[in-house]
């Protein structure tokens, strides 16, 4: 099983709706993504760095699970250019992504 992060940086000058991300964008993903291999997703909410009072690093961190990078990059081919175009609507962030092995 691979797992693709996207990871959104945080900084005191960009925005992040948490809400738009958990109720509407990633619902769409999981609509879109299911056809193509989409096993399953989750969302975590940055809170803070690892010392006292330190800012989270990320606004985000989504995560999405596929049985392999191949159809992960099959969905995208088809879908991807609708999901890219709503990230506007809940971040003005560059996201970074990361494809990773889930190995336990």
């Amino acid at each position: 099983m691979i797992k693709i992060n996207v990871m959104y940086p945080y900084s005191d000058s960009t925005r992040f709706d948490h809400d738009y991300y958990l109720k509407k964008h990633f619902p769409l993903v999981e609509e879109r993504l299911s056809p193509h291999g989409l096993r399953g997703w989750g969302i975590e909410k940055g809170l803070s760095g690892g010392a006292p009072g330190e800012k989270a690093p990320y606004h985000s961190i989504g995560y999405m699970l596929f049985d392999t990078v191949e159809a992960f990059q099959a969905g995208m081919a088809q879908v991807g250019q609708e999901l890219v175009a709503d990230v506007p609507n809940y971040t003005d962030v560059q996201p970074q992504f990361m494809v990773s092995e889930v190995v336990k």
